[in-house]
This record gives structure tokens, C-alpha cells and sequence, in this order.
């Protein structure tokens, strides 16, 4: 079963993702104090990373661009998510995710991107 770790400080976003993904097979660990990316990362080891943008006062941008330069994580496939920024906001400036997903999104669009980076 692929493992899926979904960071974001909104708790009904985070629940809503969670039970999409579990509905679809997955196991899912949520997160929402980011100050323990890291080490759950290391304790859950997933095969998936969904990572909000705004994280109260981290950025998901800086959380990304420490997974991508640990050589030990940056394997892992990263898709931010963010109401406010697109991925032209995201290409270069600080991280390079795999993919992108704007709030609200599209539960079958959602779906659709975990399953092509899983599959990748």
C-alpha cells in the first residue's frame, strides 16, 4: 500500500484530503504542525508528499527545498497545494515540486496527480 504524508495547517482540508486518499487505497498520515516534517517523514516514510504552500508561519516552499536538497528524501515526490500561488509562482524560486494543485481543487484532478507521481 502506497503511504501518503499530507501537511497543511487547515484541519478540514487536511480531514478532506485524508479521506479522499484513504477512499482510493491509500494509507495517509496527516500533519499539521510542520515542525515535525522531518522526523515524520523519517518515522512514517512516505512514498508521496502533499504540501500546503501557506503553513502559518513556515512556508511549504522552504519545506520543499529542504526535502529536495536532503539526499536521503529528495527521491520522495512532492505536489504543493495552495489557494493563493500557481506553479509559475513556484518553478525556480525556491522548489521545484512534481506537480501543483490550486485550492479548492477538483477531487478527481486531486486523485489523478497522486496517482501519475505514484506511478512515475
Amino acid at each position: 500500500m502506497k503511504k501518503i504524508l499530507v501537511v497543511d495547517d487547515n484541519q478540514e482540508i487536511l480531514e478532506v484530503i485524508e479521506l479522499i486518499l484513504r477512499l482510493e487505497g491509500y494509507q495517509v498520515n496527516g500533519l499539521m504542525d510542520a515542525s515535525y516534517f522531518k522526523q515524520r517523514i523519517r518515522e512514517f516514510k512516505p512514498d508521496l508528499i502533499l504540501l500546503d504552500v501557506m503553513l502559518g508561519a513556515l512556508d511549504g516552499r522552504d519545506l520543499c527545498n529542504l526535502l529536495k536538497s536532503d539526499q536521503l528524501m529528495l527521491h520522495i515526490p512532492v505536489i504543493m497545494i495552495s489557494a493563493s500561488h500557481n506553479l509559475s509562482d513556484m518553478q525556480g524560486i525556491i522548489c521545484y515540486p512534481n506537480d501543483f494543485i490550486a485550492k479548492p481543487f477538483d477531487i478527481d484532478n486531486l486523485i489523478n496527480k497522486v496517482s501519475a507521481q505514484l506511478a512515475a
